[in-house]
């Protein structure tokens, strides 16, 4: 029996990774709940929420050449209307403006191109210069013949 994509099952937990859990599905088959789709907030060891042995109810996310991707977070029912939402870091004050782009008509000084051609005419004059230095100090352009 093969499990659709969107749908809840129970499943049993088979095996655990660093980067995931196995859980076997009704039907034989196993899947792959990956380290972020183990529970809403930030998981740094799997062994911290999950046993071998543990029956766990997920939720279908794909399914493709034989791999089934599953989550738990999704399988939890939420009310319409709440989101998963993410804890404040600690250490950052909310001063801060989230908003990085510049107020008003903001114009650039220059345009990519302008920066461009007057970076490889000083390029163009750095290297001439350079070359010029080295054939005085190698002998270049007819300097002494012996």
């Amino acid at each position: 029996m093969s499990v659709e994509v969107g749908s809840k099952v129970q499943g049993k937990v088979t095996g655990i990774t660093n980067f995931g859990a196995f859980v076997e599905l009704p039907g034989g088959t196993t899947g792959l709940v990956h380290i972020s789709e183990v529970a809403d907030s930030y998981v740094k060891d799997v062994n911290d929420h999950l046993k071998i042995g543990d029956v766990v109810e997920v939720k279908v996310i794909s399914e493709k050449d034989g791999k089934t991707a599953l989550s738990i977070k999704k399988a939890i029912d939420r009310p319409e209307g709440q989101t998963t939402q993410r804890p404040q870091r600690q250490g950052r004050g909310d001063s801060r403006s989230k908003d990085f782009r510049p107020k008003g008509n903001f114009k650039p000084k220059e345009s990519f191109e302008d920066k461009m051609a007057k970076f490889l005419k000083s390029s163009e004059e750095n290297l001439s210069s350079l070359k010029r230095n080295t054939e005085t100090k190698r002998g270049g352009r007819g300097g002494r013949r012996g």
